[in-house]
């Protein structure tokens, strides 16, 4: 099921609180960036956010689902659903959403740099 409008709408407007925060289309879904970095997607009218192993074991606490693109069990342990209650209070959203930043943040600082292409 694609993203509706008003979700999107939505969930742009409650990410206010962290600054500014760019959407694209992509695969059906939707990422979220915020300073370059991929954080979040949209997929089927759920928010999810990037984690790690610094920040997934809050998210098993408050039994957030992880990102599943199929439904067929094998599901991203990088990215899982932001419960309702936190999307809804915007200060709690800030303090999850600045944490995924930071997660993909420290992702980004794992990876190795592309070799330069070559002319043809």
């Amino acid at each position: 099921m694609p993203v509706s409008k008003e979700y999107l709408e939505y969930v742009l407007d409650q990410l206010e609180c962290i600054g500014p925060v760019v959407s694209k289309r992509m695969f059906g879904g939707i990422g979220l960036y915020s300073d370059g970095l991929f954080f979040g997607l949209i997929d089927d009218d759920i928010l999810y956010f990037k984690v790690d192993d610094l920040t997934r074991p809050g998210y098993l606490k408050a039994k957030a689902k992880p990102f599943d693109p199929y439904g067929d069990g094998n599901a991203s342990m990088s990215y899982y659903s932001v419960p309702v209650e936190v999307l809804e209070d915007t200060d709690e959203l800030r303090v999850w959403a600045r944490a995924s930043v930071e997660a993909a943040r420290r992702k980004a600082a794992t990876r190795k740099p592309r070799a330069p292409r070559k002319k043809r």
